[in-house]
């Protein structure tokens, strides 16, 4: 677009570049992940957002720039404050996010604002064509997907403490602080009492959940859906298989645990020509009647089989966002901005899978990895 009209970087200039090239190692992860994407992608897709398309008012930044300070604000679970001093303190990033050596990163604000500004122009719609966007880009970059979808959710925890949050509504009736978190099930499992009897023990959290659909071979996440934590996990396995077939994905099977066990789901597979691996509940092949025989000869199949043992990659990548990348607790208020964490941490997920399989290059966790 020969109209764009953004705050100048000069990375470009002699002395930038080859200050860079003297500091920032070849197999650097932040060189790579630079490499592997066609960042004016997303300058073409996100400026459309932006009031004049970027030509009106003072000149913005890139809005492919901003999404690359949101990037390494992810893979090093920084907040915004945060993100803004280690760029400006951290070569290899700056490098990656285009700034000139000497220029200052956009501070904390303009990184809300920006946030800001895509979910009110296109709500999580925008979100969820740049994580479709990244699955295409893979794709077309050679990464091999499989036919194996792996179905589950994973909870977030409300930025709230629970406790003062109560009080605060008995005693001085205010409203919740975050009035979209709800209680959900977190897990249950059977322990033993003293007395040596069983007892199924039920551990509940307050926040959100994210439903996600994982390729198997080639752990990319290719499709979420959020949620507040309350919400039943196989409602939204249909509208997760539509989203993934919708990307002309080659998948034929998809394997969900046994929270996704609702005949309608099985059923939906059917209708789609889809083969179903969602782990059977025991009380379907412990009946009497005949209605077991279609489950026992389900469980029998070689797809069903593969999809089981392909069901632990999903919460490897749950590990994964929550050890490394924060995860386990929501960044920010509300539903609406929960979702933007757990888009923009799929996406950056998907981005340090891609750099690994077409690089070789893994991501170092270490924050002073400037080499």
């Amino acid at each position: 677009m020969g109209h764009e009209r953004f705050v100048e970087t000069d990375r470009n200039s002699f002395y930038g570049e080859y200050l860079y090239d003297q500091v920032v190692a070849q197999d650097h992860f932040l060189r790579k992940l630079e490499q592997v994407i066609d960042w004016k992608r997303f300058t073409r897709k996100l400026i459309r957002l932006y009031k004049g398309e970027g030509l009106v008012g003072r000149p913005p930044f890139d809005p492919a720039l901003m999404l690359k300070v949101e990037m390494v604000a992810y893979l090093y679970n920084l907040s915004e404050r945060q993100v803004e001093v280690y760029i400006n303190e951290n070569l290899p990033a700056k490098y990656f996010v285009g700034l000139a050596v000497d220029q200052k990163a956009p501070d904390h604000s303009t990184l809300t604002v920006f946030r800001e500004r895509l979910l009110q122009r296109g709500k999580l719609k925008v979100f969820e064509e740049m994580l479709a966007e990244i699955v295409e880009i893979a794709r077309q970059s050679g990464v091999q997907f499989g036919t194996i979808q792996i179905i589950d959710s994973v909870h977030s925890v409300a930025n709230v403490n629970t406790a003062k949050d109560k009080k605060r509504q008995e005693k001085e009736g205010k409203e919740p602080r975050d009035g979209d978190a709800r209680w959900g099930v977190k897990h249950k499992r059977k322990v033993k009492t003293e007395t040596g009897k069983e007892i199924e023990q039920t551990e509940y959290f307050y926040g959100f959940k994210t439903h996600v659909s994982l390729n198997a071979e080639s752990g990319i996440i290719t499709s979420l859906e959020v949620t507040s934590g309350e919400a039943y996990d196989g409602h939204h396995f249909c509208s997760l298989v539509d989203h993934d077939l919708n990307q002309q994905l080659p998948v034929d099977t998809y394997a969900g645990d046994k929270g996704y066990d609702d005949g309608d789901n099985h059923y939906y597979l059917g209708l789609r020509g889809l083969h179903s691996a969602i782990h059977v509940k025991d009380n379907r092949i412990k009946k009497k009647d005949n209605n077991k025989e279609v489950w026992l000869a389900l469980i029998e199949t070689p797809q069903y089989q593969q999809g089981l043992k392909e069901r632990y990659k999903i919460e490897r990548k749950f590990g994964e966002a929550k050890q490394g990348h924060g995860f386990g607790r929501c960044r920010y208020l509300g539903s609406m901005r929960f979702g933007v964490q757990s888009f923009l941490t799929a996406i950056m997920l998907n981005l340090k899978r891609m750099v690994k399989i077409l690089t070789g290059v893994g991501f170092k966790t270490q924050m002073d990895s400037v080499r």
